[in-house]
């Protein structure tokens, strides 16, 4: 059974032994040979699948392949139906597997094609298929590093109520920039609103420049000028409150094992000898 991790499905197979059960490990698995090549085609004919649907949009694309196109994202949407059906077949849990995340993306990767014999257009929302290149995680066993994301993810958690402050104040400065500019330059200047003005504020704090919209009076220059002056300033506020509580969580999560023979503490958990005297330290017992 595959291992517990937040990229893979939380259920078992339907039966120890039998076509069930083999077909569990091929489908759900990635330690042999069979689960590996079968995450693999899954992965190449999602990609395929997205490609025929985004090229597809394409008018000169779609007029010559059209009918490539057509017949491809049929046969993608079969194979796609039966794997689906496969799944629900040969885990223990249907009903929990239908209800997972993955078992909703799994049903809305061909339920646009069906839904397409009786909506026009709807084909082209298969590029939710593009969620499921997660399961690309199981292949590489990126959930080795799970603990890794869970220190981020905590991280993120603790620093919640700074950055929500970080971004009230942004947005505080974005209204009234945007009022302002929207009365130096008014609707003649491309400002026709204050939320267009606040657009043209968050475009020029974050110092990406569109220049959809830019201002022609000299003192809306002055203030887009002071604008930019403190949107460079307030770029490094984010990462700093997110550095400083990775810090923290990574001084928390540190064990101290202290030397026998000298006394120092300030050792990390995987360490064999002191850094000051050399003594063996004990071995910590997970």
């Amino acid at each position: 059974m595959p291992p517990s991790s937040p990229f893979t499905d939380s259920f078992g197979p339907a039966t120890k032994a039998g076509w069930r059960a083999r077909w569990f490990h091929i489908i759900f698995g990635h330690d042999d040979a069979a689960g590996r090549r079968f995450d693999v085609l899954l992965i190449i004919a999602i990609l395929g699948s997205i490609a025929v649907a985004v090229f597809d949009t394409v008018a000169q694309v779609h007029v010559r392949y059209g009918a490539i196109f057509y017949a491809l994202e049929w046969f993608f949407t079969i194979a796609f139906t039966l794997e689906y059906v496969m799944r629900i077949v040969v885990v223990d849990r249907p009903w929990r597997y239908m209800r997972s995340f993955f078992g909703i993306v799994d049903v809305l990767a061909v339920l646009p094609t069906w839904i397409s014999l009786f909506a026009a257009g709807s084909q082209y929302l298969l590029v939710v298929r593009a969620l499921r290149i997660l399961r690309i995680f199981r292949i590489l066993k990126l959930t080795r590093y799970v603990g890794e994301a869970d220190l981020l993810w905590l991280t993120l958690i603790r620093a919640r109520r700074k950055v929500l402050i970080f971004f009230s104040t942004i947005l505080t400065l974005v209204l009234i920039f945007g009022a302002l500019m929207y009365l130096i330059e008014g609707p003649e200047d491309g400002f026709t609103s204050i939320p267009t003005s606040m657009y043209w504020a968050i475009v020029t704090m974050t110092t990406v420049g569109f220049g959809d919209i830019t201002p022609k009076t000299t003192l809306g220059k002055m203030l887009t000028s002071l604008i930019i002056l403190i949107g460079y300033s307030i770029i490094a506020v984010p990462t700093g409150i997110f550095t400083a509580e990775l810090a923290a969580g990574m001084r928390a999560k540190r064990k101290l094992m202290p030397c026998a023979h000298c006394g120092q503490t300030d050792h990390e958990s995987d360490a064999r000898h002191c850094r000051i005297c050399g003594t063996a330290l004990p071995v910590e017992n997970d």
